[in-house]
């Protein structure tokens, strides 16, 4: 089941969209290999959460890496996690809406977002080089076909069921429209 959908408010009055679901380790080590992220890339996670995806592509790939997160408490979070990592000098985190985000300087874009968010993101994505690397935990990008899917039975975030299947799905740009159903 996807994470519900919220309508809080930050203290800066933006609306945030989505609950924070952590990405299980096991699913952010599945996420990285499948991006192949390497020491040259430059790693964008839009609603970086509490930074794990981004300390573990510096901490195990050397990749640079931005996060972007709209809830003042996950970026202090992220940031503090950044912090005792001691990746300072290779992950940045900002306190941004992501629709606001520049994403060409990126070489993989991450995303764990709800589907709506997905679609709204494409005309960013588009933006990207040829070549770059989007990677999506558990949604598809609506419209488009993605060039591989990987499975992995991983801890869930309720207690019940404790272990689900979460997917990563990946699409190297340009993106490819897929034909309209029907």
């Amino acid at each position: 089941m996807p994470p519900p959908e919220s309508q809080t408010s930050s203290p800066a009055g933006l609306v945030l969209d989505i609950e924070f679901v952590p990405t299980p380790y096991d699913v952010v080590a599945m996420m990285l290999d499948l991006a192949n992220v390497g020491p040259d890339d430059v790693v964008y996670d839009l609603g970086c959460g509490d930074g794990r995806l981004l300390v573990e592509a510096a901490r195990n790939y050397g990749a640079r890496g931005f996060g972007f997160d709209l809830d003042p408490q996950r970026v202090a979070e992220a940031r503090a996690n950044v912090e005792q990592a001691e990746l300072g000098h290779l992950v940045t985190i900002e306190h941004k809406n992501i629709f606001a985000v520049d994403l060409r300087p990126a070489t993989v874009v991450m995303l764990y977002l709800l589907p709506s968010i997905n679609v709204q993101l494409v005309p960013q994505l588009e933006q990207l080089a040829p070549g770059s690397r989007i990677i999506s935990h558990d949604f598809s990008i609506e419209g488009f076909e993605y060039d591989d899917v990987w499975t992995i039975v991983a801890e869930h975030y309720r207690p019940r069921p404790k272990n689900r299947d979460h997917h990563a799905f990946k699409w190297t740009t340009p993106l490819d429209r897929s034909p309209p159903a029907g």
